[in-house]
């Protein structure tokens, strides 16, 4: 069965297996602050009209098939993705839905119809441009002057990030109280430039969704390159209004909510990026279950 498939995978690859279960935290429905002309804006509530899902591969790769009928995009074309792993993941997210299936808890089978119909028909390299482009106005590199408590808790919390991140891929990144934030060399774009041109298309596609979620290009990084854990980037991300929430207190459930479902959003986009990269080990592993 394919639910042992990936229950082979996920205890071989335990950080996967923390992604699809933060992946599946979301409890209700969500308004994606995204451009939509990017990505796909879940759908609403449907009754379920399925019984059983199954994974099939095809000369193009593997398909999602509900009751022997085969699982298409919002542009009507087969849903079919480039690797098992993935297949497994999305098919996962479908098994789990109850009488109703709640498009807005789906976020991988979200990505993949983007990555799939490709609403806003960019290509490779307008992919890796627009995620480069973050980094003039990533989250961390902005600094506030006062309070002195927030300006001590960034300084604590995001330099050793900014500095993992500089010394990892060998730039210069730094930050900066103004309203313009840092200058970042042209040298540190280009070599971001690089290092994403290595990710295939369909990877590029959940790579911006993560930085458009975390608001930095930075964190997205420390969580793919396993610096940083799922709660970790989303605590980060939320550093301040996480500091103004110990101050001010909680909103009831609201605040909670918003925390899960970015940890949600986040795990899933990170999953999704490694089953689109996934090693011909993995791979090969996958082909022997």
């Amino acid at each position: 069965m394919w639910r042992g498939g990936l229950q082979r995978l996920f205890s071989e690859q335990p950080f996967w297996g923390r992604c699809l279960c933060q992946a599946r935290l979301a409890c209700g429905p969500v308004f994606f602050a995204v451009d939509s002309r990017r990505f796909y804006v879940p759908q609403p509530e449907r009754k379920k009209f399925y019984q059983n899902v199954n994974i099939s591969q095809s000369e193009g790769g593997f398909e999602i098939n509900l009751d022997h009928r085969k699982l298409k995009t919002p542009q009507a074309k087969v849903f079919m993705v480039p690797s098992k792993a993935l297949a497994l993941a999305v098919a996962t997210e479908w098994d789990a839905q109850q009488d109703t299936i709640k498009f807005y808890s789906m976020h991988l089978t979200t990505l993949c119809n983007t990555a799939l119909d490709n609403p806003s028909q960019r290509s490779k390299d307008q992919l890796i441009q627009a995620a480069v482009k973050f980094l003039e106005t990533d989250t961390i590199c902005y600094r506030v002057e006062e309070p002195p408590a927030l300006v001590e808790l960034q300084k604590n919390e995001w330099d050793p990030v900014v500095e993992w991140a500089e010394q990892r891929f060998d730039v210069v990144i730094g930050s900066s109280t103004s309203i313009m934030g840092p200058s970042i060399p042209q040298s540190t774009k280009d070599t971001f430039v690089s290092h994403l041109a290595s990710y295939n298309t369909w990877a590029l596609q959940g790579i911006e969704y993560l930085i458009t979620q975390l608001k930095s290009l930075i964190l997205a990084m420390g969580l793919l390159e396993k610096h940083l854990t799922v709660e970790e980037a989303v605590l980060l991300s939320r550093l301040e209004e996480e500091f103004q929430i110990q101050h001010w207190g909680n909103v009831e459930w609201a605040h909670d909510y918003d925390r899960h479902e970015l940890r949600a959003r986040a795990a899933a986009a990170t999953l999704f990026v490694l089953l689109c990269s996934e090693s011909s080990t993995v791979k090969h592993k996958l082909l022997q279950d």
